[in-house]
């Protein structure tokens, strides 16, 4: 089982995988925005703008990565079984990369977090207009269900179609974002008074549907695609609980001491607004401890799928040790 021990070649491994990831994945992107010209070009413009800026590609890496571990992990040509379990996954992969950009787009809104800055380039509403990325946003969520729709069998379809619904809306994706805002706006109780144990349990909350729920349904969509059994997506259920809040963690972190230009936006706006976050809870010290504990919970998660499922235990120890 790969562990802290390999961290030395973490980096280079981790690197190499995304960018086998990217090279399959970014192609297909910029052909699933090839729309008809019925639909408007300055918001086709903005929805390639949004969907295809440079980025890792860690939910559409979930779903491959998820897919080919459940595929056939004792598969004589491992690279042909690899190859077919993308093929078959590639709908999910595009639907929940539509779906983190939208979110993204919305996300940076002047009437959400209001970001000026993303992956290095000017937000889309910086780099069109407010309207226009409303729009955007609404037409990738759109998008995104066309393509699980369209792509995948119909005994397939309805069930990703489902996953991916439920972690994108009001008990997800969408819910952790209203709540996050509602304590930063004061329109629920102040949490910055309650005590460390509580505040550290409401932060999970969010936490795990904000960010949580996508990565964790971009890997039930990669088993999915495979037809992959119940204790496989048990293991990929587990792996993606830890490997969620892991990030979330090390989000917090760079923001609290991360540079803008390592890490492509905006740092250090957690602070100015006084917003909780796991280091200003626990200390950085503390959050990188959890960080750590947590990618290896994610690692053993994974353990019974044996090397086939080496990509998901190096992203998980890489994705706490990251600058960007």
């Amino acid at each position: 089982m790969i562990g802290l021990s390999d961290a030395p070649h973490l980096d280079e491994a981790v690197m190499q995988s995304l960018e086998r990831v990217r090279a399959f994945i970014d192609a297909r992107l910029d052909a699933a925005v090839e729309v008809s010209p019925a639909a408007s070009p300055r918001l086709v413009d903005s929805m390639r703008y949004a969907l295809l800026a440079p980025g890792k590609r860690l939910r559409p890496a979930l779903v491959l990565w998820a897919a080919s571990a459940c595929a056939n992990d004792a598969a004589a040509d491992a690279d042909r079984s690899r190859e077919k379990a993308w093929e078959l996954a590639t709908p999910a992969a595009l639907a929940v990369e539509m779906i983190h950009a939208y979110s993204l787009v919305h996300d940076d809104l002047p009437a959400m977090d209001d970001d000026d800055l993303r992956r290095g380039r000017p937000t889309c509403h910086r780099q069109f207009d407010e309207a226009t990325a409303i729009l955007c946003g609404d037409a990738l969520q759109a998008f995104a269900f066309e393509t699980l729709a369209e792509g995948m069998p119909a005994t397939t379809a309805a069930r990703a179609c489902l996953v991916l619904a439920r972690a994108s809306g009001a008990e997800s994706l969408v819910g952790g974002q209203a709540d996050d805002l509602a304590a930063e706006r004061g329109w629920v109780s102040d949490m910055t008074t309650a005590p460390a144990s509580e505040q550290v349990a409401w932060l999970e909350r969010i936490h795990r549907r904000k960010t949580g729920a996508l990565f964790s349904a971009a890997l039930e969509l990669g088993g999915l695609a495979v037809a992959a059994g119940p204790h496989q997506l048990a293991m990929l259920a587990a792996y993606g609980q830890a490997f969620g809040l892991a990030f979330q963690i090390a989000d917090d972190i760079l923001d609290a001491e991360g540079t803008e230009a390592a890490v492509g936006k905006r740092v250090g706006k957690d602070v100015e607004r006084g917003k909780l976050t796991f280091p200003s809870v626990i200390g950085l010290g503390a959050s990188r401890e959890r960080a750590a504990d947590l990618a290896r919970e994610a690692v053993e998660a994974v353990a019974g799928m044996g090397p086939a499922a080496d990509d998901l235990a190096r992203l998980a120890l890489w994705i706490v040790r990251r600058n960007h």
